[in-house]
């Protein structure tokens, strides 16, 4: 499996195209927003002649579901996401012009996700776990023949997800981290909803908040 970082829009939000030798491939978190960064995800999946089968939101704030629409209405296919996070992406709309983004396309799921799926493209396999905490539904994807995680904004590099938006809660996130995200393996290197990749093995170490020697 390869895998392709994109960031979008002013939130710095990392989208994930994953593919394999079959040409399948899966698309997470779309930030795109606007013409030029449309234009991006679009050139990349025509050059590598890829033919995306489906649309994956780890959770659904909105800068990880700007692209969603755009996603979904040009390579018509589904949308999957967490049942808690429905109410969190129809809550989108109403404060979109607030962030800057007066222009959003709606999306809904055509399928809901639940704790421990099996999400199948091409030859591949991914494993949805669920880590709640920085929102009610959230999601990560793991693949375990490559040792690859996306975990949205769970763990990142140093920090892990905030919890003062609606729906988060932080002893939810922290103990979900620790219980669900570091049960896996060391060398899992997880790719975040932000900022550069990590590992499971450096987080559980010398992660501040969640880490062998954290302070809170």
């Amino acid at each position: 499996m390869q895998i392709k970082t994109f960031t979008f829009n002013p939130f710095m939000e990392n989208t994930y195209v994953l593919f394999d030798e079959t040409k399948k491939a899966v698309v997470i978190d779309p930030g795109c927003h606007n013409k030029q960064e449309r234009a991006e995800i679009f050139d990349f999946i025509q050059s590598r002649d890829l033919k995306p089968v489906k649309l994956l939101n780890t959770h659904c704030h909105i800068d990880h579901v700007l692209g969603n629409a755009f996603i979904q209405n040009t390579y018509d296919i589904p949308l999957w996401y967490h049942r808690e996070e429905d109410a969190i992406l129809k809550a989108v709309p109403a404060y979109a012009g607030n962030y800057g983004f007066p222009h959003f396309q709606e999306s809904s799921a055509d399928h809901f996700i639940s704790d421990g799926d099996l999400i199948k493209f091409g030859n591949q396999v991914l494993k949805a776990i669920w880590v709640p905490g920085h929102s009610p539904g959230h999601l990560v994807f793991y693949h375990e023949a490559s040792k690859i995680c996306i975990g949205g904004d769970t763990l990142f590099q140093g920090s892990i997800g905030r919890t003062d938006l609606p729906g988060g809660d932080a002893e939810t996130l922290l103990r979900a981290i620790k219980e669900r995200l570091f049960s896996l393996p060391n060398e899992v290197v997880v790719f975040p909803g932000h900022g550069p990749e990590t590992t499971i093995g450096v987080e559980r170490i010398t992660n501040p908040f969640v880490g062998k020697n954290a302070r809170f």
